[in-house]
């Protein structure tokens, strides 16, 4: 999900026919029952899934999110999959017996939170805990995803045991963050031989090569992957990180750029590329503060160029990348303060 807090990708994950916000042939009207023309909640239980507006977004979503966790589905009338995802989501936030309750935003009507929040596609679900998004997904995911999903939110327990190609597939994950990326490359290769189109290590696969050097075989594995497969976040972050070493090499001398800075707060261009400068040699902290300054300087900066660099890295870090988690808490608070 590019040009959101989350980035495509290591944010959550990606189900299957989402639809850009930008395109879509729009119904007359909006479905009977809110979000994706789902049924009405049960009596009961209306407490648990409701439809929100832009002025209600701070009491429904950011306050009552600190009591529990907030699941957005940020959907449209004209929208198929949002349809098809939207009763599952209410079957699945009502089956959690209030873990987590569901608020439906239709972004025909109120589009200025999802334009906050970078949702170029839709169904996109934003989770909220604490009155900061920490999670999410776009698409419509099958019911068994979206209740792992909830399950890993509300610390609920997964149904049935363990899929043995899952656990390799986190193992490898852990040993890539752990920087093992020779043995992490190797169990991505044995998942591969199992399942030759598992996408997530596809993308595993590739970063390992884009981390020892081998920007060649990362691209080559790249662009091996379906091209209905592209956007899915396990490699849409590693095609990030091609995109932006590629834009690094035609970078300046940072210290010349620091000196502008020092002669001029207010020097955007300069703050950017020491940001690109930073995130090309692994600083996401550093580089991710030179962006949230521009921000909060000036938003508007090269037509919110800032914000939208900082999703690309935000991509290229994955969701539970450290740096990714304080700095989407901080380009919250700006963006809703």
């Amino acid at each position: 999900m590019s040009n959101n807090p989350y980035g495509t990708q290591g944010y959550g994950t990606q189900g299957y026919g989402a639809q850009t916000t930008a395109t879509g042939a729009r119904a007359p009207s909006a479905p009977t029952g809110g979000g994706g023309g789902a049924a009405p909640s049960p009596a009961g239980a209306a407490d648990l899934v409701k439809d929100t507006t832009t002025a209600k977004f701070p009491a429904d979503v950011l306050q009552e999110s600190r009591r529990q966790p907030v699941l957005v589905d940020f959907w449209a009338p004209w929208c198929g999959p949002c349809k098809q995802l939207t009763p599952i989501l209410e079957k699945v936030v009502h089956a959690a017996g209030g873990r987590v309750k569901l608020v439906k935003m239709n972004i025909d009507e109120h589009p200025s939170i999802a334009g906050q929040l970078g949702v170029q596609s839709i169904p996109a679900v934003f989770a909220f805990v604490n009155g900061q998004p920490v999670d999410g997904f776009m698409g419509a995911l099958p019911e068994s995803e979206v209740k792992a999903f909830v399950d890993r939110l509300t610390g609920g327990a997964a149904a049935g045991g363990e899929d043995p190609v899952a656990a390799a597939f986190e193992d490898a994950k852990a040993l890539l963050a752990e920087g093992d990326v020779t043995q992490a490359a190797q169990v991505f290769s044995a998942i591969l031989q199992h399942d030759a189109g598992h996408v997530g290590a596809l993308g595993g696969l590739a970063d390992c090569y884009l981390t020892m050097g081998d920007a060649a075989h990362a691209r080559a594995i790249l662009d091996s992957v379906p091209a209905d497969k592209a956007a899915d976040p396990a490699v849409a972050g590693v095609a990030t990180r091609l995109k932006l070493a590629e834009e690094i090499a035609e970078l300046g001398d940072p210290v010349a750029l620091q000196a502008r800075i020092e002669g001029d707060a207010d020097d955007h261009q300069a703050r950017f590329d020491l940001a690109l400068i930073a995130q090309a040699r692994g600083q996401r902290d550093v580089a991710a503060g030179h962006l949230l300054e521009i921000i909060r300087r000036d938003r508007s900066w090269n037509e919110d160029g800032a914000r939208r660099k900082l999703l690309e890295f935000f991509e290229a870090w994955g969701g539970g990348d450290a740096a990714t988690k304080d700095a989407r808490r901080k380009l919250s608070t700006l963006l809703f303060s």
